[in-house]
């Protein structure tokens, strides 16, 4: 059975990007026009609530894994492209790390970049 140990740095990935996603969102809400960033906090939260799923079903070695891995991997890219547009280290650390978790999703998926 496939679990934990298979999709090892997967999940530790998606995990480490929630974490930044959840910051990056709360740090927003900080910014001076907060209304500009409010598409940044949406997807924010989005691909955190993602990342926590697809981290949970790995581990549990679920048959959907893969399949939530694709849908978590085009959730991070949508939020790491959102945040690359803005100039806050806390974006420009999300927009990385989002793009870093796509990549490994991707990979864990089988599904070409």
């Amino acid at each position: 059975m496939k679990g934990y140990h298979t999709y090892r740095d997967c999940i530790e990935t998606c995990l480490r990007c929630a974490a930044i996603c959840n910051h990056c969102a709360s740090s927003c809400t900080q910014e001076a026009d907060v209304k500009m960033m409010a598409r940044c906090i949406q997807l924010d939260m989005e691909c955190a609530a993602i990342c926590y799923a697809a981290a949970q079903l790995m581990s549990l070695g679920s048959e959907r894994a893969m399949e939530v891995c694709r849908i978590c991997a085009q959730l991070c890219e949508e939020c790491g492209n959102e945040c690359a547009k803005h100039k806050t280290e806390h974006c420009q650390e999300c927009a990385e790390m989002c793009h870093r978790c796509a990549e490994e999703c991707r990979r864990m998926a089988g599904v070409a970049a």
